[in-house]
């Protein structure tokens, strides 16, 4: 029911900046964190950024100081915005989220956006 659309994602040399956007759409009553992944090629995908229900935030150690996770729960959309970008933050970025088990869904459920590439060079 809940859906993920991701957008942002672009070129850009190092230094630069990007401002990453996720719109989620359907019933969000019963999510209770959103967060950011990423994965480059011949690599794990990581947590790059959380949020909670109540804004508490966590970053990876590589992006402290340089990427900053909010959202605007009026508009249900989660945003990322990276500063500094280097080379090694080159991946395909993936927003999330985690909803509870509700009647209609007895399990906890990992929801998905398609992905948006970031690529960062000179």
């Amino acid at each position: 029911q809940v859906h993920l659309v991701e957008s942002g994602g672009d070129l850009v040399q190092p230094g630069g900046s990007l401002r990453l956007t996720c719109v989620a759409s359907g019933n969000m009553y019963s999510v209770v964190s959103m967060a950011w992944y990423r994965q480059a090629p011949g690599r794990q995908r990581e947590l790059v950024a959380g949020i909670s229900n109540r804004d508490v935030a966590n970053y990876v150690d590589s992006v402290k100081g340089r990427f900053t996770i909010s959202k605007n729960n009026a508009k249900d959309t989660l945003y990322l915005e990276m500063n500094n970008l280097k080379p090694e933050d080159t991946a395909v970025y993936y927003c999330y989220a985690l909803e509870v088990p509700t009647r209609d869904r007895p399990y906890e459920s990992e929801i998905w956006g398609q992905g948006t590439q970031v690529t960062v060079s000179s």
